[in-house]
């Protein structure tokens, strides 16, 4: 074999064996990869993108989680893809029964938005909002009796927010402020104060502010929504002929009670405050609840007469859940032996 030759066959065995390990180089780069997209073989994990949030942060969350095995792999999958720009606020819903490039698919997706829902039920008082929110994750006490104490947040309400505070259930961010979460409901009432329905208040006599509170008193005293015109028209019918409305929530809100509380026997209903309807004619000072669409739109389509007929002036409510109207304190009073 020339000298030549020799040195052809040294190099192909030398490239040979180069070749080789890159060979199995590659093999175990690849290998590598995959063991870093496989699926962990978590459990179900729900990730919150919070503002600011970058994917860095949100992928090595998911990695500690054990949701993944590499967040460098799940960021190089969405740079590969393009699709690193893509992550929104909000949360997804991961397993780590996914690999990698399904992690990456979710988070290049549309997010859950991230809001926490707030129901406000009808007929609550001012006091009874902040545990709710408590509840509901919104810790800031002081910041939000401040924003339900602010009158200036409603053209209509004085002293503070009761009675404009609109009941339903509202979707906030979680960063909300008090005074946006405030902001929100007195909207929301605000939506009720149409011009049509101002003109129907208007031609009952009432203004925004009577009517609301009128509306406290329907909510507070109603069974079911069925009652409701027919209580408003019994309030209307009073108050059209000076009498006092006797309205026993009205007691309660002015002692800062709660209804059960109220105790005849130690002279409740004869403590003067500028709430009890039995002391005094006339509306009381201001709402007494956070009433609901129903009671607002019953004082506006009122039924103000009885069964017989004739304006309705009582009502009463059973023991077994009866509602009786009448239109004589007589026909009341035999009702009262009758069904209490």
């Amino acid at each position: 074999m020339t000298r030549l030759r020799r040195r052809r066959t040294v190099v192909w065995r030398v490239l040979g064996a180069l070749l080789l390990l890159a060979i199995l180089a590659a093999l175990g780069v690849a290998a590598y990869a995959y063991t870093l997209t496989r699926p962990t073989g978590g459990g179900k994990y729900t990730l919150e993108v919070r503002p600011g949030d970058t994917l860095a942060v949100v992928t090595s969350r998911l990695e500690r989680a054990g949701i993944v095995r590499s967040a460098d792999a799940v960021r190089l999958v969405m740079r590969a893809n393009g699709t690193a720009g893509r992550l929104k606020e909000g949360y997804y819903d991961l397993s780590g029964a996914q690999d990698a490039l399904q992690v990456a698919d979710t988070l290049a997706g549309d997010a859950r938005p991230r809001v926490v829902n707030v129901t406000i039920p009808e007929g609550r008082r001012l006091k009874d909002l902040p545990p709710i929110f408590a509840k509901a994750g919104f810790t800031d006490a002081a910041g939000l009796n401040a924003a339900l104490n602010d009158a200036a947040l409603s053209r209509y309400a004085r002293g503070n927010l009761e009675g404009f505070l609109f009941p339903a259930t509202y979707p906030f961010r979680p960063e909300a402020t008090p005074k946006e979460i405030v902001e929100a409901l007195v909207g929301r009432m605000q939506e009720e104060f149409t011009p049509a329905n101002v003109a129907r208040a208007k031609a009952l006599g009432l203004g925004v502010r009577d009517w609301v509170i009128l509306a406290s008193l329907v909510q507070a005293e109603a069974g079911s929504a069925s009652e409701m015109p027919s209580i408003a028209g019994v309030f209307l019918n009073r108050l059209q002929d000076g009498m006092p409305l006797g309205s026993d929530p009205t007691v309660a809100y002015g002692l800062g009670k709660d209804l059960p509380e109220l105790d005849r026997y130690a002279g409740d209903f004869k403590k003067d405050t500028p709430y009890n309807t039995y002391t005094r004619a006339g509306l009381p000072a201001g709402p007494i609840n956070n009433p609901g669409a129903q009671a607002l739109m019953a004082v506006l389509s009122p039924k103000r007469t009885a069964p017989n007929g004739q304006r309705a002036l009582y009502f009463l409510h059973g023991l077994k859940g009866e509602f009786r109207l009448n239109s004589s304190y007589a026909a009341h009073l035999r009702d009262v032996d009758t069904y209490r």
